[in-house]
C-alpha cells in the first residue's frame, strides 16, 4: 500500500536544536576535549542540519502527494480495465452468437442449394470448384467424383469428365440473361442442358477480377423435344396446306386441259386455238404452283442487276396465251429500256406474272391491261441522270371493275380472295417479295375504271444506265 498517512509537510524550526536547547550566537563554550569553540561555528552547523531536515521533509511531502495521485490513477485505470473487460466479454459473446447464426444460415443455404431442381456450380478465381450440388452431379454424370470444398477439382476436369464445355460459359460469364445450350450424348439418348453464368465481385480485392463465378444448369431436354415436335408439326401443317391449295387450284384447270387435249385431237380446224388455250392453262397452273412454293419458302434472296424492260417483256410473252384466251389485249410501254434494278430475277418475274394474271382475270373480254415502267424524278434535281431519280416505278393497270373500297385494305392478306375462287396467295407473295427487295407495292383504283398496282424500287438498289 502506498504511504498516504502524512499529507501535510513536516516543518522544523531553525531556532530549535536537536537537544531542545537554545543557540547562543555570541557565547563561547568549552568543549569536552578542553578546547574552546566559538558560538558562531556551532550555530552554522545546527542551521545546516535544520535546513537538511526541512528539505528532506519537503521532498517526503511531495512524494506522499505524488503517491496519492498515482494511487488514484491506478484505481481509475482498474475501473476502466474492468469496464473494458466487461465490454469485451459482451462483444465476444455477441461474436460467438453471430458466428453461430452465420453457421446456421450457411447450413440452411447449403440445404436450399442442395435441394434446388437446377444444378449449381461455384467456381473460384483459380478455376477450382468450391460448391457442386447434387443436381449438378446428376446432370453432368459426376457420381464418384470428389467435388467437395478443398478437393481442388477444377472446372476443366469436370468439363472433360462430363463432355460439356462449361469453360466456355465460365470465360464468357456476364450479367445478361443469355443462356448457352449444350447437347449431351448419354446412354439413354440425347439430353440438352441450358447453362447461365454470373460473376460475383463483392468480395474481390482486385478491381475487375471476380471472386467467384456461379454456373446455373438446367435440363431443357423436354423443352427442346417439344420445340422439335412443334417445328415438325408446323412443317406438316405447311405441307398439308400446300397440298390442299394445290389440290384446289389444280383440279379445275386440269379438267380444262383434258378438254382442250380432246378438242385438239378431234377438231383439227381449230387446233391452233385449242393449243393456245392449253398453253394458257399450263401456265396458269405453273403460276399457282410457284405462288404456293414462294409463299411457304424461307430464307433471303440473292440480288443482282436485272433489266426490268427485258423481264417484263418476257413475262408478257409468257402471259399472252392467258390474255388471248380471255380476249384481253396486253399493252407494254417500253420507253425506258435502259432501267436496271438490283433484284432477284426469278422472284421479280413471279411478281410481274401475278399482277398481269390478276389483271387479265378481272378484266372483261375486249378490255385492256397496260404495263409501263418509269423513273421517278427527284423534285430537287430533275436532271436526266442517275442522281436525279428517287426510285423506279412499274405500273400495272386494267379496265376491269376495280377494287371494292371495303376490300382494298385486305387484298394483300394471305388467303384473302375478293372473288372467292382463288387461293388468295398471289398478291401476298408480291408484297413479300417487294419487301425482300427493299421496296413496296401499292393498290388503287383508276380514275375511270379498273385497278392499278404500283411497284416501287428504291434508288439505292437500282441502276439507271445511259442510252
Amino acid at each position: 500500500m502506498l504511504p498516504s498517512s502524512h499529507l501535510a509537510p513536516i516543518n522544523v524550526s531553525l531556532a530549535d536544536n536537536q537537544s531542545g536547547g537554545q543557540f547562543y550566537a555570541c557565547d563561547d563554550q568549552a568543549q569536552p576535549d578542553g578546547n574552546w569553540r566559538s558560538g558562531s561555528n556551532r550555530i552554522d552547523e545546527s542551521e545546516m542540519q535544520a535546513r537538511s531536515a526541512a528539505l528532506l521533509a519537503g521532498e517526503f511531502s511531495e512524494f506522499i502527494v505524488a503517491a496519492s495521485r498515482l494511487e488514484n490513477s491506478y484505481r481509475a485505470l482498474q475501473a476502466e480495465v474492468s469496464d473494458l473487460g466487461s465490454e469485451l466479454s459482451e462483444r465476444n459473446a455477441a461474436l460467438q452468437a453471430s458466428l453461430a447464426q452465420n453457421e446456421r444460415m450457411r447450413s440452411e443455404l447449403r440445404q436450399i442449394v442442395d435441394s434446388m431442381p437446377c444444378g449449381v456450380l461455384v467456381v473460384g478465381r483459380n478455376g477450382e470448384l468450391s460448391l457442386v450440388n447434387p443436381e449438378s452431379r446428376r446432370l453432368l454424370g459426376l457420381d464418384g467424383v470428389d467435388c467437395s470444398e478443398g478437393s481442388k477439382t477444377t472446372l476443366q476436369q469436370i468439363s472433360a469428365r462430363s463432355g460439356v464445355n462449361l469453360e466456355a460459359s465460365y470465360k464468357t460469364a456476364s450479367g445478361s440473361e443469355a443462356e448457352q445450350e449444350f447437347c449431351v450424348h448419354a446412354s439413354s439418348g440425347k439430353r440438352w442442358l441450358g447453362v447461365r453464368s454470373r460473376r460475383l465481385f463483392q468480395l474481390s480485392s482486385r478491381r475487375g477480377v471476380p471472386d467467384h463465378t456461379i454456373l446455373i444448369l438446367r435440363d431443357i431436354t423436354a423443352h427442346k423435344r417439344a420445340e422439335l415436335e412443334r417445328e415438325a408439326g408446323r412443317r406438316a401443317m405447311a405441307l398439308a396446306e400446300i397440298a390442299t391449295v394445290l389440290a384446289h387450284e389444280i383440279r379445275n384447270p386440269l379438267a380444262s386441259l383434258e378438254l382442250f387435249a380432246e378438242l385438239i385431237e378431234t377438231d383439227g380446224d381449230r387446233r391452233g386455238e385449242w393449243i393456245s388455250n392449253l398453253r394458257a392453262g399450263i401456265r396458269s397452273l405453273s403460276g399457282t404452283v410457284n405462288n404456293v412454293l414462294s409463299f411457304h419458302a424461307s430464307g433471303s434472296l440473292t440480288l443482282a442487276p436485272v433489266s426490268m424492260s427485258e423481264l417484263i417483256s418476257n413475262a408478257i410473252q409468257f402471259a399472252q396465251p392467258l390474255a388471248d384466251q380471255a380476249s384481253v389485249s396486253l399493252e407494254w410501254s417500253d420507253v425506258h429500256s435502259t432501267i436496271r434494278v438490283m433484284g432477284n430475277e426469278s422472284a421479280l418475274r413471279q411478281v410481274v406474272l401475278n399482277l398481269i394474271s390478276n389483271a387479265i382475270r378481272y378484266t372483261p373480254a375486249g378490255g385492256k391491261v397496260s404495263v409501263s415502267i418509269r423513273p421517278e424524278e427527284n423534285a430537287l434535281n430533275g436532271t436526266d441522270h442517275r442522281e436525279g431519280y428517287d426510285q423506279v416505278i412499274a405500273e400495272f393497270s386494267d379496265t376491269g371493275c376495280g377494287i371494292r373500297p371495303d376490300q382494298i385494305g385486305r387484298i394483300f392478306e394471305p388467303g384473302f380472295s375478293g372473288s372467292g375462287d382463288t387461293s388468295g396467295l398471289g398478291l401476298a407473295v408480291c408484297e413479300r417479295i417487294m419487301i425482300q427487295h427493299g421496296g413496296r407495292i401499292d393498290a388503287s383504283n383508276c380514275i375511270l375504271s379498273g385497278a392499278r398496282f404500283t411497284l416501287h424500287f428504291p434508288v439505292l438498289q437500282m441502276e439507271l444506265a445511259k442510252a
